[in-house]
């Protein structure tokens, strides 16, 4: 979500120092080697296309659910959490040094009805959700309207990851960690999407017996689930569990380092993953929207050659993405061509793929997060294009849509109004939500992380990982990891 700045805008790449997912190296020939040396692994683990779902020829797990009607997301749901607490029988101990204490109840209910069953004290009427109550040690779960939707939209592991979310949060009370009443509540959220996260790769790695996950589309959904049901106003004070970029990040820690990450999460690590990003609005009449026309592609363009500075900058076409490109193929609504260092821009197509949706009449929320920066990430990424080509890399590889999508992040990072340098009058800068519609298109089409050809990597996990290594390290880690 972007604004036009009427003064100076701010530039510069986000510090340094900032926290980017630790990850781990693994050994080749006697040689360290990065895990993310390999675009087609996710996390070290290799990008299957296999199924994602509930196991074939599991026998269903013998936990009662209180209020239940016996229906397949209850069957669901009780099987998730006979997993996750078979997660943690064996990481809580070695976690913590205590024995691992599972929950005293399951409790399902219908919100519709009037006399369901109560949690945590209170009627479940009207109650859209899923949750622990720390006060009795119990998790309850929407079977009528919330998990169905979240099944029906991302898939069934993304119904487990809600609950390994709120399991995490069983987690934390039995652990002694993340006070609630401690950083206004977001050290807690995010540490149980980390939680939540490390048994993700537990189910990917074939650990788990009722449910598989292959880590390309199957992984993509978990975490654009994660996307649509974050936090959507950043001037809510009752908004705490992050936005969808820190929640997906949150997610990745776990995926990536597994549960002793997470227990490192508190507000000090969050701040710096935060960095110098927007995250309020400046008054409750900014949406933080600039509706894709010709001036605002021009103005982004104008923005990024000060943030590059190429020594043979591209030249922007707004009558069309199709160039007639001798060595590059279409990628509506944008395409760059090497052979003529030219961008050309569909601004109709565009402006539609930024247009802000709105979730339907029923439905709690949306597939797919849209909004204008949606379509100007996608811009950025054909701009790095030309800076590719700029230094002689090649422009037809995964690497290439890695670099792309992460050298699109440091555009990002430089857009923002709190970076240390300055853009000239009348450019644009970065608004709260910007980065979450960067992270939902990387999930789903992920063509902003794409090669010039617009072939992209199987895994949404890597070119959202790709994005953040931009945002919050900058132009060199970009350069250092894909190489």
């Amino acid at each position: 979500m972007i604004r036009r700045r009427l003064w100076a805008a701010s530039l510069g790449v986000l510090a340094a120092t900032a926290v980017v997912l630790s990850g781990c190296a693994r050994s080749v020939d006697g040689a360290a080697a990065s895990i993310y040396d390999d675009p087609f692994k996710v996390a070290g683990l290799d990008a299957t296309s296999g199924p994602s779902g509930a196991r074939k020829g599991a026998p269903d797990a013998d936990l009662p659910v209180t209020g239940t009607d016996g229906g397949e997301i209850d069957t669901m749901a009780a099987n998730a959490v006979s997993d996750i607490e078979s997660y943690w029988r064996t990481e809580f101990p070695a976690l913590f040094q205590r024995k691992f204490e599972p929950v005293e109840e399951l409790i399902s209910w219908d919100p519709r009805d009037s006399d369901g069953p109560r949690f945590c004290g209170d009627s479940t009427e009207e109650l859209l959700n899923a949750g622990y109550c720390s006060t009795d040690h119990t998790i309850g779960w929407d079977r009528a309207l919330l998990l169905p939707e979240v099944v029906e939209k991302f898939g069934i592991v993304a119904a487990v990851f809600v609950l390994a979310h709120e399991y995490g949060h069983a987690v934390q009370t039995k652990a002694g960690i993340a006070d609630e009443n401690v950083g206004g509540g977001i050290v807690r959220e995010q540490q149980a999407d980390c939680f939540a996260g490390a048994f993700m790769r537990h189910i990917a790695e074939d650990k788990a017996p009722h449910f598989t996950l292959n880590t390309s589309d199957g992984l993509n959904k978990v975490l654009a689930s994660a996307v649509a049901i974050g936090d959507t106003d950043p001037n809510d004070p009752d908004n705490v569990h992050g936005s969808a970029f820190e929640r997906v990040t949150a997610t990745q820690i776990g995926f990536t380092d597994g549960p002793a990450a997470c227990t490192r999460i508190d507000e000090k690590e969050i701040d710096s993953r935060r960095a110098d990003l927007p995250q309020r609005f400046a008054d409750d009449s900014d949406d933080g929207e600039l509706p894709v026309t010709d001036e605002s592609v021009e103005a982004f363009f104008t923005s990024f050659q000060q943030i590059f500075d190429l020594s043979d900058p591209p030249t922007l076409q707004l009558d069309g993405a199709d160039l007639d490109c001798a060595d590059a193929d279409v990628t509506e609504p944008v395409s760059y061509c090497p052979a003529t260092n030219t961008i050309g821009v569909s601004v109709d197509a565009l402006a539609e793929r930024g247009t802000p949706g709105r979730p339907g009449r029923r439905e709690l929320f949306q597939t797919k997060l849209t909004g204008d920066y949606n379509a100007y990430v996608l811009l950025a990424s054909r701009y790095t294009l030309a800076l590719q080509r700029d230094r002689g890399d090649d422009l037809h590889s995964p690497q290439t849509a890695l670099r792309a999508a992460c050298l699109s992040g440091v555009i990002t990072g430089a857009l923002s109004p709190a970076s240390p340098a300055t853009l000239a009058e009348g450019s644009v800068w970065l608004s709260p939500g910007d980065l979450d519609e960067a992270v939902s298109g990387l999930l789903t089409d992920g063509l902003a992380a794409s090669d010039v050809n617009g072939e992209t990597v199987p895994s949404g996990f890597s070119r959202v990982d790709a994005f953040r290594t931009g945002v919050l390290g900058g132009e060199q880690a970009c350069e250092g990891r894909y190489r």
